[in-house]
């Protein structure tokens, strides 16, 4: 997610639990890999769309050369796992 996040930054984050939440075009998430379970990844949520009675979500990393929705497509709710609060930068 750099230039917006950078290695040594400090993240508040709040996890999500179930499917009670709200996801927000816009805000930053901790989302799962969906080609690495396991992996967690920081992107933006850019578009919400409803297909078929089905909700699926677009991510983006800030970096264009960071992997995301350009490759992978359309994720799932269940791939968020946290939501950014606040950073506090290295350095402030």
């Amino acid at each position: 997610m750099s230039p917006t996040y950078n290695a040594g930054d400090w993240l508040l984050i709040r996890y999500l639990s179930g499917q009670e939440h709200t996801l927000v075009s816009g805000l930053v998430y901790l989302i799962e890999d969906p080609t690495r379970p396991g992996i967690n990844l920081l992107k933006r949520l850019k578009e919400v769309r409803l297909e078929n009675g089905v909700t699926k979500y677009w991510v983006e990393g800030d970096n264009l050369a960071s992997t995301d929705s350009r490759q992978w497509g359309w994720i799932e709710k269940d791939r968020f796992k946290a939501k950014v609060l606040l950073r506090y930068k290295k350095g402030d």
